[in-house]
């Protein structure tokens, strides 16, 4: 399992923007095996590859804007193409569109590019926060009808165990309906006091034990952590959680 696990650059997104080569050393030195782009700093794609290559660090997906995948399509498939992955996730989607007639528009957007994705022999998931619980549609939360595993929609699931619980939902029981329709899943620690706010792996209060489980029994292929934000060094945090998670990883076993 150690090897499917992956940092989400946005939490070292200062750091990346200062000297992204040193972080991507950094992280191979630490024991990940994979990264998760958030935009390029600046940076080529060919030239992040190329360093990649050079550490034998894989790619766990990219993070795009929803606009993105409106219109440039072709752009994020060759990156995509670049950097070795098969997998481009939408992070979020606009104030604009958070609206139950937004929502409708979004997936089948989203729908569309997973279609002409799907024949580059791509996918196309979609990440959460807690502000698709607040609206419904048909019937249900924007989060369901977004990842509806039904055979029609094409939208994975990329959720997020911390924006689940923000929500107010147990995140292993709500990870039920997306076996086989989560590639990737977002692994990232509450606070256990009052302000709930993001912690290192193992630090907080959530049990990734029962998580990590479901993952191995449902063809989950990327452990992505993610810390939003850090109260000391990013570095330093993401170096925790490698140590946590790795020592919840064989503790599994």
């Amino acid at each position: 399992m150690e090897s499917k696990t992956a940092v989400q650059l946005y939490t070292l997104r200062e750091e990346c923007q200062a000297d992204f080569p040193y972080v991507l050393r950094e992280l191979k030195r630490m024991g990940w095996s994979g990264v998760q782009f958030a935009g390029y700093h600046g940076r080529e794609p060919e030239e992040l590859a190329a360093i990649l290559k050079e550490l034998n660090l894989q790619t766990a997906g990219l993070h795009v804007g929803y606009m993105r995948f409106v219109e440039e399509l072709d752009t994020l498939a060759r990156e995509a193409r670049i950097l070795g992955t098969k997998d481009l996730v939408c992070p979020a989607i606009p104030a604009d569109l958070r609206t139950p007639e937004g929502y409708m528009e979004v997936r089948r957007v989203l729908n569309e590019a997973a279609a002409r994705l799907k024949r580059e022999g791509m996918r196309l998931s979609y990440h959460n926060h807690a502000f698709e619980f607040e609206t419904m549609v048909e019937g249900r939360t924007a989060l369901e009808y977004l990842l509806d595993p039904s055979p029609d929609n094409l939208v994975l699931a990329e959720l997020d165990v911390y924006w689940v619980k923000k929500g107010g939902y147990d995140p292993v029981a709500y990870l039920a309906p997306y076996q086989n329709r989560m590639p990737i899943i977002h692994l990232k620690d509450m606070t256990q006091d009052e302000e709930q706010t993001f912690a290192e792996i193992g630090e907080g209060s959530i049990d990734f034990k029962p998580i990590l489980g479901w993952g191995e029994a449902n063809r989950v292929e990327w452990y992505v952590v993610e810390q939003d934000h850090c109260s000391r060094s990013a570095m330093d945090c993401v170096e925790t959680s490698w140590r946590n998670l790795s020592r919840l990883i064989r503790e599994l076993h």
